[in-house]
């Protein structure tokens, strides 16, 4: 499993591609490059939710929904008040590391009540 220690307590930053600062979708481009997996940048800011929820959905054509055992990394798509507004990667052991506006990059169970409500899937690219 790679390490993403090193990310963890890097500060946000809206439009962050690293390596001293990321935003959720820099923190998901630098961990998938990590496993040498290279994919689009989208420069859309952190409060521009309606935005973020349509980019996701556009690009959901080219990733393949988990079912079952989740692979690593995989796609944590996050939704609020119905809007998919937030990403994360799935990095194993039932946990996912995402970057928070007002925490920065943290690793959170997938399980906790927080998440397990708002999670609306886990992704891999494909197709």
């Amino acid at each position: 499993m790679l390490q993403t220690k090193d990310l963890i307590g890097k500060p946000f930053q809206d439009g962050g591609r690293g390596p001293e600062s990321y935003d959720c979708w820099g923190l998901v481009l630098e961990v998938f490059r990590r496993y040498g997996i290279e994919l689009p940048d989208y420069q859309i800011s952190c409060n521009a939710d309606l935005n973020i929820d349509k980019q996701i959905n556009a690009e959901r054509c080219n990733w393949v929904r988990c079912h079952g055992e989740i692979p690593v990394p995989a796609l944590v798509v996050i939704q609020e008040s119905g809007l998919c507004d937030h990403t994360g990667v799935y990095t194993g052991n039932g946990r996912f590391i995402h970057a928070r506006q007002k925490v920065g990059v943290v690793k959170e169970a997938v399980e906790q009540p927080v998440w397990k409500r708002r999670i609306e899937g886990f992704y891999v690219p494909g197709r």
